[in-house]
């Protein structure tokens, strides 16, 4: 089992924050994932006929995120949270990447609603994870950058299991070591708010869909929620 945790530190910087963790067994990334991809071509035809455009950095859902990056001493117009990034690159190129079905399933949910969303690949994950300031000490390998080693910011907030940094600035990019492939088959989704009281039913709500999408081709899934009345979630 493993174990999320919300840093007592973080849960006062942050106090209305609302995490959706789903976890899913037994997922099967080699099938094709119709339901995500209709998701989403459906998306990216709202995206061109005009009736939906990305949340961008004027909507609070982003703003927060931005404001709460200068908080930890990130300047967000340049590491940008992963909704804000996705977002403004789908305005930019009418499309969103396709990477693998568990990643696209995560990606159009995250940019519908506009929330930050990740994953990790649990087979790859040591010991517990907690949302913490840095240290400044830890490592963290990026994303397809195997052979590069960063060290955070002391205060940067970060997700680390014993071994390092899992995501740097809360979510701007996650690490190499447990990112979701088609081979992965457990897997933590997250999802996240820094407003539970405005957004809250917006997070269960994508959530919801997410975990759809899983569900043909999944064994089981669970969602559990961290926030500072309830920092613990073991999975």
């Amino acid at each position: 089992m493993t174990t999320f945790l919300l840093s007592p530190a973080v849960a006062d910087a942050f106090p209305d924050t609302l995490i959706a963790v789903v976890t899913v067994t037994g997922l099967r990334g080699h099938e094709t994932w119709p339901a995500t991809t209709a998701a989403l071509e459906d998306l990216e035809r709202q995206l061109a006929t005009g009736v939906w455009t990305p949340a961008d950095e004027n909507d609070p859902r982003i703003e927060a995120w931005h404001t709460a990056y200068r908080s930890f001493g990130t300047n967000p117009r340049r590491v940008r949270p992963s909704v804000d990034a996705l977002g403004r690159r789908m305005a930019k190129k009418g499309t969103l990447p396709r990477i693998n079905p568990a990643v696209d399933s995560y990606n159009v949910v995250s940019v519908r609603h506009g929330l930050p969303a990740g994953a990790f690949d649990l087979d790859h994950v040591t010991g517990d994870v907690e949302i913490r300031h840095a240290e400044g000490t830890e490592t963290f390998i990026p994303l397809g950058e195997p052979d590069t080693v960063e060290h955070p910011k002391a205060g940067e907030i970060i997700y680390a299991d014993t071994a390092d940094v899992l995501t740097r600035h809360w979510n701007h990019r996650d690490a190499h070591r447990t990112r979701v492939t088609e081979d992965s088959t457990r897997v933590t989704f997250i999802l996240e708010t820094l407003h539970a009281s405005r957004d809250g039913q917006l997070l269960t709500t994508a959530a919801g869909e997410l975990q759809d999408l899983l569900a043909g081709h999944s064994a089981q899934s669970t969602v559990h929620h961290l926030s500072p009345a309830h920092p613990k979630a073991t999975i």
